[in-house]
């Protein structure tokens, strides 16, 4: 299982415009496609919940409160519980689901997105959380830099953030009597 796609699938959550259903829709990668098809207005009020939670997550983990993100993560996990069941369309299809058969689609999303941002946590540990510098963002992401040291969600966030400052330091400057 690539855990990695799993944790990655939290991070799109959170970051998801989910004012209704249409954004909740666009939340589904290609490979999950079969769910736009399957949500119900339920799913909406479950995945707004779980995007507030896992909020949490990543927010507690950049403050380095480590204990109470694994709090919030177990707790996520108790809610959204992980249930692998092998499946496939043909013998060779094979690959692992993260829930029991006739899941819907929020159990289905959420467990992977849960289970993936737990083994993160575990693996690199919640320093490897991230919440983008850019004020005007405030998107999450999972720090993969060989030193840990990425600030910004993309490089669209890092460039208009750097651009600003430099024009705030040349604003400065010219203001400033020689």
């Amino acid at each position: 299982m690539n855990f990695d796609a799993y944790a990655r699938t939290a991070v799109d959550l959170v970051n998801a415009e989910l004012s209704d259903l249409a954004g909740l829709r666009a939340l589904f990668a290609d490979d999950q496609s079969w769910m736009r098809e399957h949500i119900i207005e339920k799913d909406l009020g479950v995945f707004r919940r779980a995007q507030r939670r896992l909020r949490d997550v990543f927010e507690l983990g950049t403050a380095g409160r480590d204990a109470e993100a694994v709090n919030e993560l177990n707790s996520l996990l108790e809610t959204f519980p992980v249930q692998p069941r092998i499946s496939g369309h043909d013998a060779s299809d094979w690959h692992m689901h993260v829930t029991s058969r006739g899941a819907s689609v929020s159990a289905e999303y959420l467990a992977g997105a849960v289970w993936g941002l737990s083994v993160w946590l575990c693996e690199y540990g919640s320093a490897r959380f991230g919440i983008c510098a850019d004020e005007r963002c405030g998107n999450v992401y999972l720090d993969t830099s060989s030193n840990n040291c990425r600030r910004f969600c993309s490089e669209r966030c890092a460039t208009r953030s750097h651009v600003a400052a430099h024009r705030a330091r040349k604003r400065a400057a010219n203001l400033t009597p020689a």
